[in-house]
């Protein structure tokens, strides 16, 4: 099993990487099969089924397919031209796709939110429709957003291709047991063992070059929230609060006025830097999903501000760290909110975390499997039930939290030897069981939970 650590971090657009970058990539899909296709075509249609027809006002689903089936993509998205073509659909109800005729499409009308059951293969599916001359189907694909951007058509996912399956690698592990053998049999580091991994496929130079700009994306992203206030958008009327904690913790500096719990509020306002900007739309890399971006960042920023030592130039070392565990998680289990509820996001996130931030520090493959297990196993049954369909509350604290989790873990297993009861794959298993016997309504439908107890919401 292979998944590059350009597949677990993407750099792409809020709010939501399954609800809002999934169904542009799946527009994007589609437009290459029509442009493959013998068919001359007149018009498009959409149907978003499951979570995302029920969340998907909230998660920008209706904005996103929309632009996809005009040409945009999440990671070359410009918000000004995007806010220019979809006044430019909206009124004239074409879309004009490259190498594509101008296409009808009316949002009003070509555009279904279909509030029945979900399709059977996914919580998050779509159907994506060409048209002839007379308004007759003669395409069409199905195709599930499976979380962080990820994106197969109803064949693929029957035939279980839900990863890459290129040629092999040199350290091909399934499982943290794989992996910890292969790093004691080796005498490598995961990271190295990940390295290895990337150059076969890669080359050094990209995967250089390719981190580098992972971390000034998360970065730049975190400035740009510490620096913006104002109201998100969406009609919560959420304060973004990044900003203020940010500039109290800064006059507070040097002034002997700090508790030593304070590090938490600075972990706090890097993580909800990062979910303010993804809620307001902004840049953002999957870690391992949008809703869940602002964790593994945000421990990142903590390690080079507030750990002596730590270097920048260590930095790939925690993402393909961090990349491991992921793909193990993505693997066996999930990371999809709508699958498996918040367990799988922002305890996927928390775990990466964790092993990334023990790695740069000093930790054995023993103790890096160690701290995952530990972020996991104690967002072990986490529900994903944003208010209003909004990746708002309570996504937003709640990376705040997973950040300091991840620091804790990580420092807990590093205070050991790496030995303990519980292995990470035996927590990713029980975290598939769970999201799995989850009710339906608190897995990305706001059909439950705060999402239905916030009055006047």
């Amino acid at each position: 099993m292979f998944l590059s650590v350009f597949d677990m971090f993407k750099v792409g657009v809020g709010p939501s990487s399954s609800h809002t970058m999934g169904p542009m990539v799946a527009a994007a899909r589609f437009l290459d099969l029509m442009r493959a296709s013998p068919f001359e075509f007149h018009g498009l249609k959409a149907s978003l089924h499951g979570s995302l027809a029920f969340t998907g006002i909230g998660h920008a689903t209706d904005r996103a397919t929309i632009l996809g089936l005009a040409g945009f993509s999440p990671d070359t998205y410009d918000n000004d031209k995007a806010n220019a073509a979809l006044n430019d659909i909206h009124t004239q109800g074409i879309v004009r796709p490259i190498d594509l005729p101008a296409l009808r499409f009316n949002p009003k009308t070509d555009l279904l939110f279909d509030f029945g059951p979900a399709l059977s293969g996914h919580a998050n599916g779509m159907i994506l429709m060409a048209t002839d001359k007379q308004g007759d189907v003669i395409l069409q694909e199905t195709y599930y957003s499976i979380g962080g951007g990820f994106v197969v058509t109803a064949d693929e996912l029957k035939e279980g291709k839900t990863s890459d399956e290129g040629p092999p690698v040199p350290y091909p592990f399934k499982s943290a047991l794989e992996m910890l053998e292969m790093a004691e049999r080796s005498g490598k580091s995961i990271a190295d063992m990940k390295r290895a991994n990337e150059h076969s496929r890669g080359g050094a130079a990209q995967l250089t070059t390719g981190c580098k700009r992972i971390w000034d994306v998360m970065n730049a992203c975190i400035e740009r929230g510490l620096r913006t206030d104002g109201i998100l958008p969406g009609g919560l009327e959420v304060r973004r609060r990044a900003k203020p904690i940010y500039d109290s913790l800064l006059a507070e500096r040097g002034m002997n006025l700090s508790a030593p719990h304070t590090i938490n509020d600075w972990m706090s306002a890097y993580a909800m830097a990062v979910n303010e900007e993804n809620a307001a739309g902004g840049q953002v890399v999957t870690a391992p999903t949008n809703g869940a971006a602002g964790v593994l960042p945000a421990v990142i920023r903590y390690w080079l501000d507030h750990v002596p030592g730590a270097t920048t130039s260590r930095i790939d070392e925690f993402l393909l760290t961090a990349a491991a565990i992921g793909g193990l998680v993505k693997f066996n289990a999930s990371i999809s909110g709508a699958e498996a509820g918040c367990q799988a996001e922002v305890g996927s996130a928390s775990a990466m975390a964790a092993a990334g931030l023990c790695a740069v520090m000093g930790g054995t493959p023993a103790q890096i499997e160690n701290a995952a297990e530990i972020a996991l196993e104690h967002h072990l049954g986490m529900t994903c039930d944003p208010v209003k369909g909004l990746v708002q509350v309570p996504c937003i604290e709640r990376n705040g939290l997973g950040a300091i989790k991840a620091v804790s873990a990580a420092s807990l297993a590093l205070r050991g030897d790496g030995e303990h009861f519980v292995p990470l794959d035996s927590v990713i298993e029980t975290m598939r069981q769970t999201g799995a016997d989850m009710h339906e309504k608190y897995k990305e439908t706001s059909l439950g939970g705060l999402a239905v107890n916030i009055p006047n919401c």
